[in-house]
């Protein structure tokens, strides 16, 4: 009674501002406790049609994920077997891997021995994915850091297509598709005309990336090109947008970019770099359906 009574005693406005800094103070510790503990934890589908003139076949569906960083907080061997099985439950045509599997920024040699049995066996999970046309994947830069040529094996042994400045055809009934994918931006050098060298000509075109700053050089001809890198700032502030984007261009943030009648996808990733939080951007699988104007 004499604490109601103590409060009672103080001016309103005053009494009034303490419980509004309380308030605030309070707002602020379930706020972090949700970008640290919740929202990297979860999982959400992100449906995207894209229409486009470049494109002559048939529809195609293209499960897209980056940016595991397996080995990293919120992701390990464990996790990415139930990222594996939700895509697999999605029923893609196509899954593509856009990069950056690995956190960190160690080689593989500065690594423990228990630390590169988590990443090769979270880069192994990715064998059990089941898609009509299979599942083709880039390099990132964290993936060079610790080795390229490690990560590299670890995805072909499971099965997964990977592409430096190449490309792939897949045959189907009603026309072929290339999937071409550039060397990462940061550690490699990106080259269009070596990824397409060879290619069959009127085919419909996927253009991989890391990176999305690579986009702004993308000549005419592919329908899209799908990257990721961005995270798409990781956490986004209401009214003040993203306060970290590790790209050049801050226009390539997040999701579809549509540029001299170009047309890019940049997905927000799976886990987290630099600080370990997300907030406004939870974890995706991006489920692309694209398609012809006819």
């Amino acid at each position: 009674q004499s604490i109601i009574r103590n409060i009672a005693s103080v001016a309103p406005r005053v009494r009034w501002s303490v419980f509004a800094l309380v308030g605030v103070f309070e707002l602020i510790i379930w706020l972090n406790a949700y970008a640290w503990l919740v929202e990297p934890n979860l999982l959400v589908v992100r449906r995207v049609e894209i229409v486009s003139g470049d494109w002559r076949g048939g529809p195609l569906t293209i499960a897209a994920i980056s940016d595991t960083h397996v080995g990293g907080p919120h992701v390990d061997a464990e996790r990415m077997g139930r990222i594996v099985r939700r895509i697999n439950e999605l029923r893609p045509e196509l899954v593509v891997l856009l990069g950056d599997y690995v956190a960190g920024h160690a080689t593989e040699a500065e690594r423990t021995p228990a630390e590169n049995q988590e990443i090769q066996g979270g880069i192994a999970t990715l064998a059990a994915l089941r898609a009509r046309y299979g599942t083709v994947a880039v390099i990132g830069n964290h993936d060079s850091w610790y080795g390229r040529s490690a990560v590299t094996s670890a995805l072909q042994n499971a099965g997964v297509g990977t592409l430096w400045n190449r490309h792939i055809v897949i045959r189907r009934s009603n026309g072929p598709i290339v999937v071409a994918g550039i060397a990462d931006a940061w550690t490699g050098e990106p080259d269009f005309d070596a990824a397409l060298d060879g290619a069959p000509a009127n085919a419909d075109t996927i253009m991989l990336s890391h990176s999305p700053d690579p986009f702004a050089n993308m000549p005419n001809g592919p329908a899209i090109m799908l990257a990721a890198h961005s995270h798409c700032g990781q956490v986004t502030i209401p009214l003040f947008g993203r306060p970290i984007l590790p790209i050049e261009n801050k226009t390539y943030a997040c999701h579809l970019v549509e540029e001299n009648g170009r047309r890019m996808y940049v997905t927000g990733g799976i886990g987290t770099s630099m600080v370990p939080v997300r907030f406004l951007n939870p974890p995706e699988i991006v489920l692309i359906t694209i398609r012809g104007p006819n």
